[in-house]
């Protein structure tokens, strides 16, 4: 039998205490919004007709097919500000300029988008109203695997659905969830998070938002992901202040290494990869930092700044809590020797 903390917080009735999920919905709930947004994309008729034999069939009769169509969807968004800034999912809003957003005591507001990164998934709108309710942000720095975690949005378009589960695992690199052109280390949780929940907030059991939820993955069965709300909440207040977010880039594709990974990379790119554990720099791009600063294929990292980092995921966070130009002291082992260098980081351009 699972006993439940109660954190004494009468019901609606006024009888029994109600456990801390109820308790930490009754919290953050009022300050969950549904956004509903609307997009004009090219009709993909259109490219189908591009095929001779398809055109023979139609004619004259595809001037009559409309160039584009209007593309509808739902997500969820956080209240952060009691004067209208709201935070949610970039894939919720791409594409378009205002948004609806409903509120859960029933008003609606058109909302501005004021800034989408796609690097992180996050977006920022700003709605006309004040004296809003807002959340309180917690911690996502020390979540163990086995927490309970709270999922609040609108998935599916059923509004207000309350979800609730465990943090399955923390530091998912984007490589391993599966969406690799992102810059996040997400927090994989198996609190339900389906289509139209991407934005809305992933709470602890104190009801503090420890992340924003993401339906990155429509084959993810029994499993979530959330990005941690230290990088949404900086990622938004980059979007709010400037319109845009800037992140530090270096220019390599790194993997964490294992014996069977060292065979593979060895075989496949004639490298000399020494270590059997460690982040392999698996590809410099071209013209970038890293390049100008001597980094090869088949580099083994060890330390950045004096810091031992064994996997990707700790290299990352290392590199996204930093600023564009800051300089990196990067030790490595190259055919089994240890170098070190110094590569002053660029901007990541967006796509």
């Amino acid at each position: 039998m699972i006993t439940y903390p109660s954190h004494g917080l009468p019901n609606s009735t006024g009888g029994d205490n109600v456990n801390f999920i109820a308790a930490a919905v009754q919290k953050v709930g009022p300050a969950v919004v549904r956004i509903n947004a609307t997009r004009k994309v090219a009709n993909p008729i259109l490219e189908t007709l591009k095929n001779p034999m398809w055109l023979r069939f139609f004619g004259e009769a595809k001037e009559l097919i409309p160039q584009e169509r209007i593309e509808r969807g739902t997500g969820s968004g956080i209240i952060q500000s009691e004067d209208g800034l709201l935070v949610t999912s970039a894939h919720v809003v791409a594409q378009t300029d205002t948004v609806l957003v409903t509120l859960k005591d029933g008003r609606t507001f058109e909302g501005k988008v004021v800034g989408v990164d796609t690097v992180t998934d996050v977006a920022v709108v700003k709605i006309p109203a004040d004296k809003l309710p807002t959340v309180k942000l917690g911690n996502s720095q020390n979540l163990i695997p086995g927490q309970w975690a709270i999922a609040i949005g609108n998935p599916l378009g059923l509004d207000n659905t309350v979800t609730i589960g465990i943090i399955s695992a923390t530091d998912r690199t984007s490589a391993q969830v599966g969406v690799p052109n992102k810059r996040v280390s997400f927090i994989q949780t198996d609190a339900a998070i389906n289509p139209g929940n991407s934005g809305g907030p992933l709470l602890n059991a104190q009801g503090e938002v420890i992340g924003v939820n993401t339906a990155i993955r429509a084959d993810a069965q029994g499993l979530g992901f959330a990005i941690p709300i230290e990088t949404a909440a900086r990622i938004a207040h980059e979007l709010f202040t400037k319109g845009k977010a800037d992140h530090p880039f270096l220019g390599i594709e790194m993997v964490d290494l294992s014996p069977t990974k060292k065979q593979q990379l060895n075989q496949d790119n004639t490298l000399n990869i020494q270590p059997d554990v460690g982040i392999v720099i698996k590809k410099v791009i071209k013209n970038s930092p890293a390049e100008e600063g001597g980094l090869l294929n088949g580099d083994v990292i060890q330390k950045i700044n004096g810091k031992p980092v064994n996997i990707t995921a700790q290299l990352q966070k290392i590199i996204d809590s930093s600023q564009v130009g800051d300089i990196f002291k990067i030790e490595v082992n190259r055919n089994g020797k240890t170098q070190t260098f110094k590569i002053r980081s660029g901007t990541e351009t967006q796509n």
